[in-house]
């Protein structure tokens, strides 16, 4: 790609609301832990492949492929089984864009995620407008910062106007291990009420407790155990702001037999206590 070396740093412009970093890897690389950000995440993949776990599913990003990660939306990668990647990543306030531009819906959907599969001119369109964007935060001359915010706009209004197709929700076909962290997620999601074991939910899919276990965090970044305590979680936060039920009923709603759990477990993930969590939340109309 002309005009971008490699490594780069990462670029910061509009005092933080907008980032953008170009990367290469070789070998086996996954984040240590999944996470979020408070901004869009937009993931381009110049060459190879690599595996997200997003929005409760696995999905592969291919070559000249774009993802698009809603703020707040737990996500992890990992490596496939090509393991050398390069990419450009940017993070951004969607405030920056044209009020056109800016509407949630136009982008997700209803849901945490959006792939984006490219025609090849638009690939390189794609490719032309970030490396234009790096070469702009490198050269910092004067007026970069607008520069780089009108480069970026022209290439969201190039995802509108996309002619390639856009990838289905649940992603083109999957590897058998990728369908496999899938369906065991969804069984997940399906019975967190319920006492779940890795033993219980490895014999349920034929497999070794030990395969599911390592197979599972590998593509999701998720030991068993904490994502099952991370789906009770996101629906005792849905309960809490959008139901009149008490935090006892709550509590045994989203599978725990005991108050006290439920509460120690719940202001370790979020920093506050349900009743904090539901006052404040309802008070910013915090989306959950």
């Amino acid at each position: 790609m002309s005009g971008i070396s490699s490594p780069n740093p990462k670029y910061v412009v509009e005092d933080g609301r907008f980032s953008i970093q170009h990367m290469k890897r070789k070998g086996i690389t996954a984040m240590p832990r999944p996470h979020s950000h408070e901004q869009i995440e937009l993931y381009f993949l110049c060459e190879g492949e690599r595996v997200y776990f997003v929005d409760d599913r696995v999905v592969t990003v291919h070559k000249g492929e774009l993802i698009l990660i809603r703020p707040a939306q737990l996500h992890a990668t990992a490596s496939s089984e090509k393991a050398e990647f390069e990419r450009i990543l940017v993070n951004y306030d969607p405030l920056l864009l044209p009020s056109a531009l800016q509407d949630d819906s136009k982008w997700f959907h209803n849901r945490g995620y959006r792939m984006f599969g490219l025609t090849l001119r638009e690939q390189n369109e794609v490719q032309q407008l970030l490396a234009r964007i790096l070469d702009e935060c490198q050269a910092a001359r004067d007026y970069y910062e607008s520069c780089v915010v009108a480069l970026f706009t022209e290439l969201m209004i190039l995802l509108q106007r996309s002619e390639g197709v856009q990838l289905q929700q649940n992603g083109s076909a999957k590897p058998p291990l990728h369908e496999l962290v899938n369906h065991v997620a969804t069984y997940i999601r399906e019975h967190h009420r319920e006492s779940l074991t890795l033993e219980q939910t490895a014999a349920h899919f034929f497999i070794s407790a030990s395969y599911l276990s390592r197979v599972f965090h590998r593509l999701t970044g998720f030991h068993f155990r904490e994502y099952i305590l991370h789906i009770r979680m996101r629906e005792a936060e849905k309960r809490l702001v959008h139901s009149e039920d008490q935090v006892q009923e709550i509590a045994s709603a989203v599978g725990f037999e005991h108050l006290s759990h439920f509460n120690k477990t719940f202001k370790k993930a979020t920093g506050l206590t349900p009743l904090q969590y539901r006052k404040q939340a309802r008070a910013t109309r915090r989306p959950v």
